[in-house]
């Protein structure tokens, strides 16, 4: 009997501790979430909010930290969310794929050309097969148009090198791949002025000048779709090309675009659960998401 009791309390006190340790492992996860969300005043907001949101704007921009696994998994669930809604079409854009590339993006959508043809003929980034091919697929099988918006880098890097007056070289061909001259850059906007502070003025402001040309092109081919489809846009792009309300954001009101425009930043935080006040009005909705969190490269 003593044995019996003996036992008995062993396995108590063994069911106890792993009791404890499990409420040890949950209370560290549900205190170091691996990702939260916020409005632009650190309120917090659930993802059904912000699918609510998106529902509710014309354009929205999701700005990405390129190798952030959370970003690229909303950005899934967001084209998901905004496509069951069936009163309004979608269109995607994609900072990913370069305007000269649009060929081949409609070909791949449309099913024209297999996985393989697409994988070895765009000129894909190295995280494709990770973090936007999901995207593709989702969009190939509901035929959802893909809109290829960023500027062919060969034309930014010639900015860089030669400044904007590098496009008067250019012919009409090329000039179809980019925003429409003159591309009209106010360096005093703080994400200009901080890329010419961070090169240390190396380059002069031809730094500044070739993100611009990039912001203005992507916000050009986003209008031209819109303006083709009345269709809501979700853009993907990295987030230094939406923050702070600039960028291809400034672009779109400056083309004169006057509908709504939603964005979302993402940024790693030692403790997402927390409210980063450096973050505060940089986004419509800010994404917080563990600094620990793997990255896809």
């Amino acid at each position: 009997m003593r044995t019996s009791a003996f036992a008995r309390l062993l396995l108590v006190l063994l069911f106890a501790g792993l009791t404890g340790c499990s409420a040890q492992k949950l209370s560290f996860i549900e205190d170091n979430p691996s990702h939260t969300l916020f409005l632009h005043n650190g309120e917090p907001v659930s993802w059904a909010q912000v699918t609510e949101l998106a529902l509710a704007h014309d354009i929205i921009l999701f700005g990405e930290l390129h190798n952030n696994a959370v970003a690229h998994w909303l950005q899934n669930e967001l084209t998901r969310a905004l496509h069951a809604d069936t009163t309004r079409a979608l269109v995607i854009g994609m900072e990913m794929f370069e305007a000269d590339q649009q060929l081949i993006v409609d070909e791949y959508i449309g099913g024209l050309i297999t996985d393989r043809n697409f994988e070895e003929q765009a000129r894909l980034w190295n995280n494709y097969a990770t973090d936007y091919k999901p995207v593709m697929l989702f969009a190939r099988q509901h035929g959802i148009p893909v809109i290829a918006t960023n500027i062919p880098r060969r034309y930014a890097s010639m900015v860089f090198r030669e400044g904007l007056e590098a496009f008067e070289r250019l012919d009409e061909q090329a000039l179809s791949w980019i925003a429409p001259l003159p591309v009209t850059v106010d360096l005093e906007l703080p994400g200009y002025a901080n890329i010419t502070q961070m090169s240390h003025g190396h380059g002069g402001d031809n730094l500044a000048l070739s993100q611009a040309s990039k912001d203005a092109t992507m916000a050009h081919f986003i209008l031209a779709n819109f303006d083709a489809a009345q269709a809501r846009h979700l853009h993907l792009n990295g987030a230094y090309h939406s923050d702070n309300f600039e960028g291809i954001y400034w672009y779109l009101r400056h083309y004169g675009f006057e509908g709504r425009i939603m964005t979302i930043t993402t940024s790693d935080e030692s403790e997402p659960g927390l409210f980063n006040e450096a973050l505060r009005d940089r986004a419509t909705v800010i994404l917080q998401v563990h600094e620990r969190m793997t990255k896809t490269y």
